[in-house]
């Protein structure tokens, strides 16, 4: 939309990354995500499949810029003793296997160790594999586990069972043994020399993930420290031209964070091709309810999304929490209050006493400083709160 032509370079046969490959379609069915990367293509990006790069330096000088976007698709893994003949699977594989055409086979009782939100879904999935029993080994307890509240209520809404305060130990053909756990005064789990066996035909293992940085590994000036690559305010790598981005760089994992680092990616990229840096405006205060003029708003309760009862889940991959249909959605976005942000409702415009204000289009006006008085009126006249009055020094 800047105006320059966009390739990517996808490893895998689809596009989607960790939302096809990491998120089961439950919580993010396909046609949605189909539709979504549709819309990319429309915009005039190529994308090319089965292309993984395995040296950034291979393909650098091919582009006036480039930006390394690998997600965390990498399981780590735990020392635990296991017999020849245990079934042992990482979380990440098994969801990425669920986008293929035979899906993997879990068994009857199946044993996720992790608690996070990947291990909770490794969890619900096996429900849906035809698996009687799900149960998740965490060695803290509820109030520590860094997995979603929803997440875990709807997964024992399912039938997923939780141990707190389990390790495994060791695990042998149709059993694990597990080892009891107490925290200590700073809420680290400490081992209790307590132990006893679970039953399992497989064992999950989901225990954080890492991306696959070998891309970056041998390229020279791109540096790498405690797993991820280090860029600088611009996102930019220590390689001149080269940005990173997501998963495999120092922030949160997660789906919201990598489309705002692409966001603001594209950005950095642009003003880099233009000879300039872009440096994101000041961002005023948050519009508090007192800033608001609320009483040009009327009362509007909230609509609820449906839920598919937990009974029906086990057996679908159907979107457990459904969407708004066009009425609902369009009546939830009239809710919105614009809260700092203007939207042309010419307020300001219509009640300034001096013609201190000109509009120049919908939604974009021209304070006239010279004419002004410091009355106030537009300021209290704004619905949501996008007027600041700042005195004038002295």
């Amino acid at each position: 939309r800047l105006g320059h032509e966009v390739t990517v370079k996808e490893a895998g046969p689809m596009a989607g990354g960790m939302m096809r490959f990491g998120i089961p379609k439950y919580r993010l069915p396909r046609e949605v995500l189909d539709a979504e990367i549709k819309r990319i293509e429309d915009l005039g990006v190529r994308f090319e499949f089965n292309a993984k790069v395995e040296n950034v330096d291979d393909v650098a000088d091919d582009f006036d810029a480039v930006f390394l976007a690998v997600g965390a698709h990498v399981g780590r893994h735990a020392d635990i003793p296991a017999g020849a003949s245990a079934k042992v699977m990482d979380a990440v594989q098994m969801l990425a296997e669920m986008e293929g055409e035979e899906k993997p086979m879990v068994g009857r009782k199946v044993v996720i160790y992790g608690g996070g939100n990947t291990a909770i879904d490794a969890a619900r999935t096996a429900k849906r594999l035809g698996a009687e029993e799900a149960v998740i080994v965490y060695r803290r307890n509820r109030d520590r586990m860094p997995a979603h509240d929803s997440e875990v209520r709807e997964a024992e809404e399912e039938g997923v069972m939780m141990r707190w305060l389990s390790t495994i130990k060791h695990i042998d053909g149709g059993k694990l043994t597990v080892e009891k756990m107490e925290l200590d005064e700073n809420g680290f789990p400490q081992p209790t020399g307590e132990y006893e066996e679970l039953g399992a035909d497989s064992v999950v293992m989901a225990l954080g993930q890492e991306s696959d940085l070998g891309l970056v590994e041998r390229a020279r000036d791109i540096e790498i420290e405690k797993g991820v690559v280090q860029v600088n305010s611009q996102m930019m790598t220590g390689r001149h031209g080269v940005f990173a981005g997501g998963d495999m760089v120092p922030s949160e994992r997660t789906v919201t964070v990598a489309i705002g680092h692409g966001k603001k990616a594209a950005r950095y990229i642009d003003a880099f091709l233009h000879g300039t840096e872009y440096h994101k405006p000041p961002v005023t205060g948050d519009a508090t309810y007192d800033r608001l003029t609320n009483w040009y708003y009327a009362d509007a309760p909230h609509r609820v999304r449906a839920k598919i009862e937990s009974a029906r889940r086990s057996s679908t991959f159907d979107e457990v929490v459904q969407g708004l249909d066009q009425e609902s959605a369009l009546f939830e976005a009239r809710r919105c209050m614009s809260c700092g942000n203007c939207f042309g409702c010419d307020n300001c415009f219509g009640v300034c006493p001096d013609n201190a204000i000109t509009k120049i289009k919908p939604g974009e006006y021209e304070f006239k400083y010279d004419y002004c008085k410091g009355c106030g009126i537009c300021a209290e006249e704004c619905p949501c709160g996008s007027i600041l009055m700042i005195p004038e020094e002295n």
